[in-house]
């Protein structure tokens, strides 16, 4: 494609080493809460918030990590989903191959794209140790092993019009399609399967870029821009888009290949919807977050007008970005703008209370979601450019022996559940685990997407 792609621009970058300099600028480190981060008495975990001294810096530590990769598109993606691939499922096995589709927010409306993301190749941070001993001898060996270890990402580029608000992806059949909200107002829904067969090949990758890729389905009903998209994971093709205004619309799938989207919203929100999730069990159910600090539950199967089921009134203190449905509990995480997170008992849901609540984060909530292999793990991100991985199983325990901190009074002050602080991007929007590869979460910012494994989880 000719200079409309100009913006975009890629490359995979391996983490710097645990000796490396991520310079005092960056104000990022990556590393583990408490006793993770090392065993020297003298080292001092960094939290968040913290102001460096002059000549401070900090240093990342690689070794809390089992994978850690940076990849880099020229115009910043505020939404990506992980792509289900067809490569099996629980694999933990090294190099890894990770699939995903995001979408830009490009300075100038008409140079966005969804891309069509291949992450292969993708190889631990830490040696094994008998690997080391078998290269010691040879420096020859050294420099190619390491050039056969670096990582790899292929792309194909969909033009579309206007920035992508969100993306989600979901495999219907033999087929994967993508639903982005655009900036214009419109929902547009898309078959990947052509991308996806291009970022294989290198021919097929070139004449995929010469021809211009159209959805297959656009619905323009929305009176506003929206954020809020989620696919049903029990009922097959349905798709749930919430919009600026208040307004939330249900699309079922037809036999044609396209969807009815019925006109009449789901009436209860007063101000914007920021986030939808479908129950992971039950197929009329959805939950939604909005700016007027509630969040309601739906059963799409009554009218319009009455769907409403639950609502929990003032949720948040101001308004809720995100929402994440636990894939085997009853429970409902959700993040906002007063930096909050809540985990909700849909059973205790009239007491409009939660069960549990963290206040860890020092900005806006911008992203949470349970992990789809442990039922008590969940990560969350925000604004205050930090992931915090969580473990609700988690208790403090007093006789544990840990390897002594410099700064142990502030640890100690932080909550038991909160496992692993991670770090180095700029503006998180966006995290997603990977349900195929147990506990590898991807993150996109706008200084880039991460995709990494800790130690914690």
């Amino acid at each position: 494609m000719d200079n409309e792609n100009e913006d975009v621009s890629m490359e995979v970058v391996a983490p710097e080493d645990e000796e490396s300099d991520m310079g005092s600028d960056s104000e990022s480190e990556e590393e583990g809460e408490g006793g993770e981060s090392g065993s020297k008495p003298s080292k001092e975990v960094y939290l968040p918030g913290k102001s460096l001294a002059e000549g401070e810096e900090l240093v990342c530590d690689d070794s809390a990590y089992v994978m850690l990769h940076q990849a880099s598109t020229g115009a910043p993606c505020l939404s990506f989903d992980v792509i289900p691939d067809e490569l099996g499922q629980g694999r933990e096995s090294f190099p890894m191959t990770a699939y995903i589709v995001a979408g830009t927010q490009a300075a100038r409306t008409h140079v966005n794209n969804l891309i069509v993301m291949k992450m292969s190749n993708l190889h631990k941070t830490q040696e094994d140790d008998d690997e080391d001993v078998e290269l010691e001898d040879d420096q020859d060996d050294v420099a190619d092993r390491e050039e056969l270890k670096k990582p790899q990402m292929t792309c194909a580029l969909i033009k579309h019009q206007g920035c992508v608000n969100r993306v989600r992806a979901r495999r219907l059949g033999s087929k994967v399609y993508a639903a982005s909200w655009s900036e214009l107002g419109r929902v547009n829904v898309w078959d990947l399967s052509q991308s996806l067969q291009a970022v294989e090949d290198a021919h097929l990758l070139s004449q995929f870029e010469q021809n211009e890729a159209r959805p297959v389905f656009t619905f323009s009903g929305h009176q506003q821009e929206g954020f809020a998209v989620d696919w049903s994971p029990s009922a097959e093709g349905v798709l749930a888009t919430g919009d600026c205004r208040r307004d939330i619309h249900v699309w079922s799938p037809l036999e044609d290949g396209t969807w009815k989207v019925d006109q009449r919203p789901l009436a209860g929100h007063t101000q914007s919807v920021e986030d939808l999730q479908w129950s992971p069990n039950e197929r009329s159910v959805l939950a939604s977050c909005s700016v007027d600090k509630t969040i309601r539950i739906w059963d799409c199967r009554a009218a319009p007008q009455k769907a409403c089921m639950l609502t929990c009134q003032n949720a948040h203190e101001s308004d809720i970005n995100v929402i994440s449905w636990n894939h085997s509990e009853p429970f409902i995480a959700s993040g906002g703008d007063d930096g909050f997170l809540h985990i909700w008992d849909l059973r205790q849901f009239q007491s409009q209370k939660p069960i549990a609540t963290f206040k860890h984060h020092t900005d806006h909530i911008t992203t949470v979601e349970w992990s789809p292999n442990e039922a008590t793990v969940l990560a969350s991100g925000g604004d205050d450019d930090q992931i915090a991985l969580w473990d609700l199983a988690v208790e403090k325990d007093l006789d544990q022996a840990q390897a002594q901190a410099q700064n142990e009074e502030e640890l100690n002050k932080l909550p038991p559940q909160l496992l692993f602080i991670h770090q180095g991007q700029k503006e998180i929007k966006e995290l997603h685990w990977h349900s195929q590869l147990p506990g590898v979460l991807l993150s996109t910012a706008h200084s880039g997407f991460n995709i990494f494994r800790t130690i914690s989880v």
